[in-house]
């Protein structure tokens, strides 16, 4: 296999593809592990995972260890059916965030274990892994255990 074939070969679950490349990721969120790519020489951090830095364009990439705390940025309830690609993982409403983690990395994810109507800009969440079927785990948050 060529690198250019390696770079873009990707297996397809619930009609969405994974790239192999992203394989550390997946792997990490089985484990309960969330996890950002940073940079060696710059020291950028990046989610979702890159093939480049998005600052220096370096390749020089190492996976780091989130500790899964944050705090929503921004967020919106979807009242409306999910599309068919999603339908068999969420139903609506479901809520859809920008969480700012601790590390300094913004993820967009969903926010779970708690109503639409009581999530607020500012919230405590923590991440929570929810193994969907085929061999997939989500990273997903939910409101911070006090």
């Amino acid at each position: 296999m060529t690198a250019e074939e390696a770079r873009t070969a990707y297996e397809t679950k619930y009609n969405i593809r994974f790239y192999n490349w992203t394989h550390a990721f997946w792997e990490g969120t089985k484990r309960g592990e969330l996890l950002f790519h940073q940079c060696k020489d710059c020291g950028n951090k990046m989610y979702p995972a890159r093939l480049f830095c998005t600052a220096c364009m370096s390749q020089n990439l190492e996976w780091v260890k989130s500790s899964g705390k944050g705090k929503i940025h921004s967020h919106s309830t979807t009242y409306e059916y999910p599309s068919p690609k999603i339908e068999k993982i969420v139903s609506a409403p479901f809520v859809i965030a920008l969480v700012d983690l601790e590390e300094g990395v913004r993820v967009v994810t969903n926010i779970v274990e708690c109503n639409p109507e009581d999530v607020r800009i500012g919230m405590d969440v923590e991440v929570v892994f929810r193994d969907i079927g085929e061999g997939l785990t989500l990273p997903w948050f939910k409101p911070a255990s006090k």
